[in-house]
């Protein structure tokens, strides 16, 4: 479908995988918006919502949840396991986590690393944070051209989340493998080839942490590691439990730290009037954080799935039935924003759905923040000048996860 074709009936997934889409999404999303905050998609069943107002209600309704076993006609059916077995278990596999659970099985499962994620937590972590930025920043070309992706922005998450969870650092190529396998998980459509790897690297990944765990019961600490297993070994969660959200938490940890730094550092390489506001005034860098994952999330789509019929403007949506958030529409909804499509670093207030909402709102969010806090801080210190040295390329292999496969970038001398 081309993103002029404006026929009544919207070839959604024609769209969403669409060339065009995949790298500017935003003009498509513009004009869905203006027919209507909520649209249904007769060949899926799926809701789409495009309308901050609409989704950000969705995200806080008890009624909407994110168990998609609940999904009629998903891959929970009897029909979709006999057709799709591969699918079925690598959905199967996946499903024993916080992420896919509701109340009360998500907040007995998040209960438990929540605290890992609070204030004084995030304080104790900076100085590490620091440490594997600067090392990345060392390593870089001094004076000359480098992809910030493969850099800096890639590395810098996952080294600090390895560390989080006492991952060795021989690790990180395989750990990055696999997340690269199972962050299309949350494409929903997925080809049979892709099935079979993500779950493969699930397999994979679950049969390491079995042994990590097992070796790191022999010298206890109070990593997050440790925090699972005592989870475990209390009967707060079971093995599977214990698996699937480590898996998830390294991977959606990793993925929304790489996102946020590269679409971030794009924004601003191509907003120069702003790089130079950051450098004058560097207390807004909180702010610009914010508006880094409004203009450019990180992120497509939020699922949820009814729990209850549920009415949304002049829609009901009925029990069973799939939502989907596109982000990119509800973060420059104007109703919502002044001069959607403007960059705007000081932007305040910016209630973007990047991070989700609700009791399901993003548990790493805090640390994210910080990592890119620290990120463009030690950066934008390190280099007083940065320019693109090219057009930056998006990932064209995914639809969920939005982000640069490529952010060519010419550094001046270091500081």
């Amino acid at each position: 479908m081309s993103l002029s074709d404006e026929a009544a009936a919207i070839d959604w997934w024609g769209l969403l995988t669409s060339r065009d889409f995949l790298q500017n999404p935003y003009p498509a999303l513009h004009r869905i918006r203006e027919r209507g905050p909520v649209h249904f998609d007769a060949a899926s069943g799926i809701y789409f919502v495009l309308g901050h107002e609409e989704f950000s209600r969705i995200l806080k309704a008890p009624e909407m949840g994110r168990d998609t076993r609940l999904w009629r006609g998903g891959w929970y059916e009897e029909s979709y396991r006999r057709n799709d077995p591969v699918g079925y278990r690598l959905f199967g596999d996946f499903q024993p986590q916080m992420i896919n659970a509701n109340p009360p099985d998500h907040g007995r499962m998040r209960g438990v690393y929540e605290p890992a994620f609070r204030a004084q937590a995030m304080t104790a972590l900076e100085a590490m944070i620091e440490q594997e930025a600067a090392r990345l920043l060392d390593a870089l070309p001094r004076g000359g051209t480098v992809n910030m992706i493969d850099g800096f922005a890639g590395p810098m998450p996952l080294r600090v989340l390895c560390n989080l969870f006492d991952m060795p650092q021989s690790m990180d190529t395989t750990i990055a493998c696999w997340s690269a396998s199972l962050i299309r998980i949350g494409d929903i459509l997925m080809t049979p080839e892709q099935k079979q790897e993500a779950l493969n690297a699930l397999t994979e990944f679950k049969d390491f942490l079995r042994g990590h765990i097992a070796e790191r019961r022999k010298r206890p600490g109070e990593s997050l590691m440790d925090m699972a297993i005592r989870a475990h070994d209390s009967g707060t969660t079971d093995e599977e439990e214990t698996l699937t959200n480590l898996v998830s938490m390294l991977v959606a940890g990793h993925e929304t730290t790489v996102t946020l730094v590269g679409n971030g550092l794009m924004l601003l390489l191509r907003h120069p009037d702003q790089m130079a506001r950051l450098r004058a005034d560097p207390a807004l860098i909180r702010p610009a954080l914010e508006e880094f994952m409004r203009c450019e999330p990180g992120g497509n789509m939020i699922l949820r799935v009814a729990i209850e019929d549920y009415p949304v403007g002049d829609t009901i949506i009925p029990a069973g039935s799939p939502v989907i958030g596109l982000i990119g529409a509800t973060n420059r909804d104007p109703r919502r924003f002044e001069r959607p499509d403007d960059f705007d670093i000081g932007r305040r207030p910016n209630a973007h759905l990047t991070f989700g909402g609700g009791v399901h709102v993003c548990i790493g969010a805090p640390l994210a923040r910080l990592e890119g806090r620290i990120a463009f801080t030690s950066l934008l210190s390190r280099y007083p000048q940065m320019e693109l040295a090219g057009e930056p390329e998006w990932r064209l292999d995914r639809l969920n996860a939005r982000g640069l496969a490529s952010l060519p970038v010419k550094l001046g001398e270091a500081a």
